[in-house]
């Protein structure tokens, strides 16, 4: 069992960034970052395995980066260049077992935090 807390949500201009951080309780082989909106489908972002391959969606490339301290066991999401469609609620996602083909599929994941709140003002 792995619990999840994330943290770092807030409100921002469109233009500037921010850091998202989960902290997770224990070590996981496979992590991500997910959004969602109101009504709308949990949409993957990021996704990072143990060996540090990542993907990300073209939505977020270029714009956001995902990284992981091991030491830590902490999950993060720098976020630059935000944009009002930005706007969600941003969860950290983890697998027990480790994630060989990068899949922004939220089926993949078996724990959940509880979500941080991402408004970008226009």
């Amino acid at each position: 069992q792995v619990q999840l807390v994330e943290y770092g949500g807030g409100s921002v201009q469109a233009g500037g960034s921010l850091r998202l951080s989960c902290a997770a309780s224990g070590y996981s082989r496979c992590m991500g970052w997910f959004r969602q909106t109101l009504g709308e489908e949990r949409e993957g972002i990021a996704i990072i395995n143990s060996s540090g391959s990542i993907r990300y969606a073209d939505s977020v490339k270029g714009r956001f980066t995902i990284s992981k301290d091991n030491a830590k066991n902490t999950l993060y999401l720098q976020m630059n260049n935000l944009k009002p469609e930005d706007t969600a609620m941003y969860y950290c996602a983890a697998r027990s077992t480790y994630c060989s083909i990068l899949r922004l599929d939220r089926d993949l994941f078996n724990y959940w935090g509880q979500g941080t709140q991402v408004t970008v003002d226009s």
